[in-house]
């Protein structure tokens, strides 16, 4: 567990929750979460479809904002920010890792990790910047081939580069080895918990996988949208 002494949590979840409405049936996604996770701490969220986790994942992400609760990142209450205002938390302080990878086909490697900083508005050495994310993941070589020039281990380590390329305080992964074989699944796991060691990055990992939700730090297993029960992992 990463040394919480005098530290505060970079993310503090109160009585989290988030309701559905389809027609006249309501859905409760989250039924009242409570979380705190820590500056560099490595977290894995495992529990079956329908426990909540892709939808705790996206209030974390803030790419969805909860029906009841509080969710503060960095010490600032994010959970009643309008659409706009909780955009540019997202891509100043998270960078998102994807079982699908999500680049875009028709740009290089290059182009696909420039995009969160086009998005920012903060153009300034971007050149520089991409390529060095892309260096940090072993793809210097690869940076002007496209998605279908890779293979899926590569792929991934495009996306983990521009999750990185802004410095983001958290790195959310989705089931980051899902579409890979076991040996690159654990290439991309070991390329994440070395991120995780020299730069400090909370990482947060959303996983079926037992095995990789063992190499977390601490284990949060979800159920019927509750946290059913907590271990440690590595």
């Amino acid at each position: 567990m990463t040394d919480t002494l005098n530290k505060e949590p970079v993310i503090r979840v109160n009585n989290l929750m988030k309701v559905y409405r389809m027609g006249d049936v309501e859905v409760h996604a989250l039924r009242g979460i409570d979380l705190e996770v820590w500056p560099g701490e490595i977290l894995a969220i495992m529990g079956p479809s329908g426990s909540g986790k892709s939808t705790l994942m996206n209030m974390i992400g803030c790419l969805d904002s909860p029906s009841g609760g509080e969710y503060y990142l960095d010490g600032q209450l994010v959970s009643d920010l309008v659409d706009d205002a909780l955009a540019s938390v997202r891509n100043k302080k998270i960078g998102f890792v994807f079982q699908n990878y999500n680049l875009l086909p028709r740009a290089n490697a290059l182009q696909n990790v420039e995009l969160p900083l086009r998005y920012s508005g903060n153009r300034t050495n971007l050149y520089e910047r991409s390529s060095a994310a892309l260096e940090k993941v072993g793809l210097a070589d690869r940076m002007r081939h496209k998605p279908m020039e890779l293979s899926g281990g590569q792929q991934q380590r495009v996306a983990i580069a521009r999750a990185i390329v802004n410095e983001p305080a958290i790195i959310l992964a989705d089931e980051p080895t899902g579409n890979l074989d076991s040996q690159s699944g654990q290439e991309i796991m070991d390329l994440l918990l070395s991120l995780n060691a020299h730069s400090g990055t909370t990482l947060i990992i959303v996983t079926h996988d037992q095995g990789v939700a063992a190499q977390a730090q601490r284990i949060i297993h979800l159920k019927d949208g509750l946290v059913d029960m907590e271990e440690n992992g590595k």
